[in-house]
């Protein structure tokens, strides 16, 4: 743990998800491999059509061209890029958007099918009898099947009206729930970019955690710089 600015009393903890608690990065690719069998079973199955990430980038390019919002939302903007590219196929529009739904929930249950570090457990179960904790993800994993949901007293994700990191909708919000000033939240995640500089301009304070080294670079010094997200056990 290194500090690079002293921090002032903190009344809540906020958490980004994906790299900071536990590496995404292979539980993503091992889902995109699902998905292409997902796919390659429910859909029409010939040699021009391998249904991987570049099939669908045409059409997530499109939906963001009829709703760039979407950006804000991970789930609605998968959804609609499954939609129009089923589409394209030839199905009717009913049949595009049920078949999009459940390959939807498809993603999402393989993308939250696997198991957080037991010291992650232990370290969010001390950090709760302390301060209340807040997650704050631009993602759509299900905190409820990767048995984190009940170390938190708020779960907020991009979408639905909230947008991504670096915005400060999710701080915002977070601040509202709990009656705080920014500056007594301790926002902890991977993203120079999402999580740092975000919740700084917003005027959190910030511990920065690069384990997985796929965030960011940071831009603007945190308070804290984590090399292992279990060192905040030390602040207690």
């Amino acid at each position: 743990m290194r500090f690079y600015r002293r921090l002032s009393p903190i009344k809540a903890i906020s958490f980004d998800l994906d790299d900071t608690l536990y590496s995404n990065s292979p539980v993503m690719i091992a889902t995109e491999t699902k998905m292409v069998a997902y796919f390659t079973q429910h859909l029409p199955n010939n040699s021009q059509n391998k249904y991987d990430y570049l099939f669908w980038l045409p059409y997530r390019d499109q939906a963001l061209k009829e709703n760039i919002e979407l950006k804000h939302d991970v789930g609605e903007l998968r959804l609609q890029s499954y939609y129009l590219g089923i589409k394209a196929l030839g199905f009717s529009s009913s049949i595009a958007l049920n078949i999009a739904k459940h390959a939807l929930a498809y993603f999402v249950e393989q993308r939250s099918n696997f198991t957080v570090p037991e010291p992650i457990h232990h370290l969010l179960a001390q950090l709760k009898n302390h301060w209340p904790l807040i997650a704050i993800s631009n993602g759509n994993v299900d905190t409820k099947a990767i048995g984190l949901a009940d170390y938190f007293d708020a779960i907020f994700h991009a979408g639905n009206g909230l947008k991504q990191k670096p915005d400060f909708d999710m701080f915002n919000r977070a601040c509202q729930q709990f009656n705080l000033k920014p500056q007594q939240l301790l926002h902890v995640g991977d993203c120079g970019l999402n999580d740092v500089l975000g919740a700084i301009r917003f005027g959190c304070q910030t511990a920065w955690i690069s384990t997985y080294n796929v965030g960011e670079p940071i831009q603007l010094l945190p308070n804290i710089e984590l090399t292992d997200v279990t060192e905040l056990h030390r602040l207690i």
